[in-house]
């Protein structure tokens, strides 16, 4: 904690001692959640977060940038965040200093290149992100922000609709100091007038140990696609596989497809996506993601009623249990770069409704494997106010 106290510090000051540019957002959020299973009846947590950013030009063609997350939490957001390590607690509240960029860009003639702690972004998927390998995405969570990963980007651009992008990242685990857990590959970006298309090569090697089968002493490989094309509706197709050596198996392509369209002048917005999770695949939980079913499928639809005021309400819905989670969201800007905001989930599954069975996306989801699970939430409400400066 004193260390990245220390950075935000540091930060401060190059500030001041460069041309620097400053900006972030506040938000503040109190959550309500009527607990099921073994949770409490009632509970309700406190946070207060800001994400800073700094900018400066060191040079004609350098930029030096950097962000930090900085929490204050109380209630159910401090209970998990303490257990876990991840915050300091004392009176009142627990705290989180967390550096979440760190890197440098210089732009060159024919050569762009990042290094670095930095964001590394694949695919054009709006919801699942199954090429983002590295950024897992939860649509439950559509306001979480990506964690940074240490790496290097090189871009080359041969033409002004085509480039090729070389990178080097360091695995999630960062104990693995062998040297052996490293992620290098490549990435193919071509643009159209109405169509983009990405494809995407990395290699793993075998220091991470979380995905790589038993018995299986080799990295392995990923493979990813993503298209997006502007034909009337906007459809868009993002799919990654995990491939083995002598080791094929459906079960570790994760794939996304779906479209969004704009009516009434763009004020209506309607988007759906579909998931397909192989159970080895990278949006599967233990292998980096979130799900343990295959089948899933998102669907929003916005309204603008002006400038100032939209509201959506989304749903997302499991196939295989038949569990599904409605979300309501309420934007309003009081004025610019101060908002209000809401959203509340109600998760459903079966046996809410007719006594049925237990479903993922219910109020108390089982456990991977199917066991029972113990705990969860019957509602969930969270409201903020957002100021971005």
């Amino acid at each position: 904690m004193k260390r990245c106290c220390f950075l935000v510090l540091l930060a401060f000051a190059a500030g001041g001692l460069f041309a620097a540019d400053w900006s972030g957002v506040l938000d503040s959020s109190v959550n309500y959640m009527m607990g099921a299973g073994d949770a409490a009846d009632h509970s309700f947590g406190f946070e207060q977060y800001t994400n800073l950013r700094l900018r400066v030009r060191t040079r004609e063609k350098a930029t030096f940038n950097a962000a930090f997350n900085l929490i204050a939490m109380a209630g159910a957001y401090a209970l998990p965040a303490v257990t876990s390590g991840f915050a300091i607690s004392g009176e009142n509240y627990a705290a989180v200093i967390e550096l979440e960029r760190l890197y440098f860009r210089v732009n060159g003639d024919h050569i762009d290149t990042e290094a670095g702690l930095l964001r590394m972004n694949f695919g054009y998927g709006q919801v699942w992100g199954s090429s983002d390998f590295l950024n897992p995405r939860n649509p439950l969570f559509p306001n979480a922000r990506p964690r940074g990963v240490l790496g290097v980007n090189a871009a080359l651009y041969p033409s002004d609709t085509l480039q090729i992008r070389a990178f080097v990242a360091t695995p999630k685990n960062p104990m693995d100091f062998d040297g052996s857990g490293i992620i290098p590959g490549f990435i193919l970006d071509r643009h159209w007038s109405r169509a983009s298309l990405q494809a995407l090569y990395a290699y793993e090697t075998k220091g991470f140990a979380e995905t790589v089968p038993a018995g299986t002493d080799q990295g392995f490989h990923r493979y990813g696609l993503s298209l997006k094309a502007d034909l009337e509706l906007g459809f868009v197709l993002d799919a990654l596989y995990i491939f083995y050596p002598d080791n094929v198996d459906i079960d570790r392509l994760s794939l996304g497809a779906g479209f969004d369209y704009s009516f009434l002048e763009g004020n209506l917005y309607v988007l759906a996506e579909y998931l397909y999770n192989g159970a080895s695949s990278v949006s599967a939980l233990g292998f980096g993601g979130s799900w343990i079913n295959q089948h899933y499928l998102y669907g929003t639809i916005l309204y603008r009623f002006n400038d100032y005021f939209s509201m959506s309400l989304s749903t997302l819905f499991c196939f295989d249990d038949l569990s599904f989670q409605p979300i309501l969201n309420v934007d309003y800007e009081l004025f610019q770069g101060l908002s209000l905001n809401i959203t509340a989930r109600l998760p459903l599954d079966q046996k809410t409704l007719n006594d049925g069975k237990t479903g993922e996306l219910g109020p108390i989801p089982p456990l991977p494997g199917g066991a029972e699970g113990m705990a969860g939430a019957k509602f969930i409400i969270t409201g903020g106010v957002k100021l971005r400066f």
